[in-house]
């Protein structure tokens, strides 16, 4: 599907909030609402818009400690350590990668003791390296920023 810069415009809107109505997409955007939801289906259709979510602020939830960590599988375990992080309670995204390391993994954790206890799951067939992060950086993620 090709996009053109009024679906463009729906998908920055959309990103800044997931909660606008039709109606007031619409005026955002000076498009009449029946060709907001044609231009929205479609979209969803095309597995463009993916779904709708929240963000969440976890160091509110206690969640206060992130971590990003590269696994390296010893013996072509991958299969069983993608079914291990499927199911992890505090990893956020992991990563299939290239290069040194097989895996990448962002766990977000109340305490180091969490860190510790998915490096003992994983240590019996896969080696770590992890790096704590201090504070994140903004980053301008408006879809239009890419086109």
């Amino acid at each position: 599907m090709k996009l053109d810069e009024i679906d463009l415009l729906i998908l920055e809107e959309l990103q800044k909030d997931s909660r606008l109505s039709i109606r007031e997409l619409s005026k955002h955007i000076k498009l009449s609402p029946p060709a907001v939801t044609e231009r929205v289906r479609r979209m969803e259709e095309d597995g463009i818009i993916e779904g709708y979510t929240i963000k969440i602020n976890k160091k509110r939830l206690g969640l206060s400690i992130d971590c990003i960590i590269k696994v390296t599988m010893r013996n072509g375990q991958y299969e069983k350590f993608k079914d291990f992080i499927k199911e992890y309670k505090r990893s956020e995204w992991c990563y299939r990668t290239a290069g040194d390391g097989c895996f990448l993994v962002k766990l977000s954790v109340k305490t180091l003791d969490e860190i510790e206890e998915f490096i003992n799951n994983v240590s019996s067939y896969a080696m770590t390296e992890t790096i704590i992060a201090f504070s994140s950086v903004t980053v301008d993620d408006r879809i239009n920023k890419f086109f």
